[in-house]
């Protein structure tokens, strides 16, 4: 099928923001910051992370000034946030409204990843729930030998209904051993089979303390329990994974005894387990009105100019960051340059020329020496050797062997028919001339 609507790149950011913010109204994450910059407007920039994946997240000045610590790199945080669009780059981000360190908050989330898995496996199922005996002899407690849930639970039974056996399972309720020793002791008394009903728990404390009975070794070991099991884990307002696994809840240890003990006093404990639940019930009602609201108030918010004011504010943060880096590089970068040129002009410098000058003349006439050396050499050898050839040809050699040169005129007298009679002949000897008159001339016969 062909689209029908021709989108521009600005109405598709704006269209998918709409989309993105009205499909994640609000959403809890953790995870750890990284690229965290407090710009000059006081809004909050970074990113969230895990091992896999990351997310870009701004957090507006009007919100972060609540915050009850400043963030940092490499920080694990729990954000209440929403998802957005920033639309001149057409990224998502997160709107972050809260943030508070990772611990008790991580926690939070766990219980509720956890809590939604079971209860998707039926583990909270109100038709998998064993009822309580309404005859009970004996009461098997599961905790701390030495807390002051054993203690309480002791002095109820006693008061209310001294004829009841109890047995006792010890166990740890605290710690990273808890889970696996109450899972244990759950399984040791189906074994046994010797007790009508269980009741697992221990008292008040923190998160951390309570957490044991929020693992799913603790849950799947409630669940596969044929004994029926009272959850009585800390106070009223503390509820764990056991407490939605287990056959009845009760908001006390104390509470957990009255509910075992064969008196009128029971209509008053199911009365405070029905007003915990009632209460439990109007808490989470009361939590999806709070998301509707806050849903409600997003999306008042979106048609205010101060959502497309934000906007623009961290277009122009952004802006500002990039022109700082710029700048930054930019005189790096001159900085840099200008080294090169100092280096340049070190190695240009005169007196370097000037040494390097002299060194080359004194090559030049070092070579010049030598080549003068050689060359007057080759000129000596060749005037030996034409001063030999000379020698070998020269008259003087001849008339050293005893001959003489005849001379008439300055012509040296090869034949008679050079002679002219009654002229004065001069004769070249060795060592020195003669001169004669020519009286006759006889020709060889």
């Amino acid at each position: 099928m062909q689209p029908t609507e021709i989108y521009s790149v600005s109405k598709l950011n704006r269209d998918i923001r709409s989309v993105l913010e009205q499909g994640f109204a609000s959403l809890r994450l953790t995870g750890e910051i990284s690229n965290f910059i407090a710009a000059s407007s006081g809004h909050w920039y970074f990113s969230l992370k895990d091992d896999k994946a990351q997310v870009k997240a701004a957090m507006w000045r009007g919100n972060n000034r609540y915050a009850r610590f400043r963030p940092e790199n490499g920080a694990q945080v729990l954000v209440h946030a929403r998802i957005s669009v920033y639309e001149p780059r057409g990224e998502y981000q997160l709107i972050v409204e809260h943030i508070e360190p990772a611990g008790e908050g991580l926690l939070k989330q766990q219980f509720e990843a956890l809590k939604m898995r079971l209860a998707a496996e039926g583990l909270f199922a109100t038709a998998h729930k064993k009822p309580i005996p309404n005859q009970i002899h004996t009461v098997g407690v599961i905790t701390s030998p030495t807390g002051a849930a054993i203690r309480d639970i002791l002095t109820v039974l006693k008061r209310r209904a001294p004829q009841l056996a109890v047995v006792i399972y010890p166990c740890l309720v605290q710690g990273q051993e808890a889970a696996a020793q109450i899972a244990a002791r759950i399984a040791l008394a189906n074994q046994r089979n010797e007790v009508d009903v269980l009741l697992v728990g221990r008292g008040g404390g923190s998160l951390e303390d309570l957490w044991c009975f929020n693992e799913e070794l603790v849950a799947r070991a409630i669940f596969a329990s044929r004994l029926p099991i009272i959850s009585a884990v800390g106070h009223e307002i503390d509820t764990t994974i056991a407490d939605y696994v287990a056959d009845l809840r009760a908001p006390t240890p104390s509470a957990a005894a009255e509910l075992v003990c064969p008196d009128q006093s029971q209509l008053l404990a199911r009365s405070q387990t029905l007003k915990a639940t009632l209460l439990h019930a109007w808490r989470q009602q009361h939590h999806q009105r709070l998301n509707q609201l806050a849903n409600l108030r997003h999306r008042l918010a979106l048609t205010h100019p101060q959502h497309q004011l934000r906007q623009q504010q961290q277009q122009l943060d952004e802006l500002t960051i990039r022109l700082q880096r710029a700048m930054q590089r930019r005189l790096e970068q001159q900085h840099a340059a200008l080294a090169r040129m100092q280096a340049r002009l070190q190695q240009q410098a005169p007196h370097l020329t000037l040494l390097s000058a002299k060194h080359q003349l004194s090559n030049l006439q070092q070579r010049l020496s030598q080549a003068m050396q050689k060359s007057l050499k080759t000129e000596q050898q060749k005037l030996a050797m034409l001063s030999a050839r000379l020698d070998s040809i020269s008259p003087l050699q001849v008339l050293a062997r005893g001959y003489s040169i005849s001379k008439q005129h300055g012509k040296v007298i090869k034949t008679l028919h050079d002679l002219d009679a009654e002229q004065t002949l001069v004769t070249e000897l060795l060592d020195g001339q003669v001169t004669s008159t020519i009286t006759s001339i006889t020709p060889r016969s």
